[in-house]
């Protein structure tokens, strides 16, 4: 399943366009390598998302076609790290 289908059935982001736009912004990592919204992931892929305030640390554990319900999405993910960008002044 492609980077920004994944973040948008797994709800991580809300709307496809917009998940698209962060991979071309390059805030997203595969396995630690940049990477563009068209890349496939695959199931133990490691996807790490900088929101600015925030970089979002997932494994893939899974990569169903179509969409899921929402109650079900959290189910693709597991959230492995949260760390805040922000510097304390």
């Amino acid at each position: 399943m492609r980077i920004d289908k994944f973040l948008k059935v797994s709800r991580i982001i809300k709307r496809r366009s917009v998940a698209k736009a962060v991979c071309d912004q390059g805030r997203i990592l595969v396995n630690h390598q940049p990477a563009k919204a068209g890349k496939e992931l695959q199931e133990g892929d490691i996807l790490s998302i900088n929101l600015g305030s925030k970089i979002l640390t997932y494994q893939v554990l899974s990569t169903p076609e179509g969409n899921i319900p929402t109650a079900k999405a959290s189910s693709l993910y597991k959230l492995l790290s949260e760390e805040d960008t922000k510097l304390d002044t």
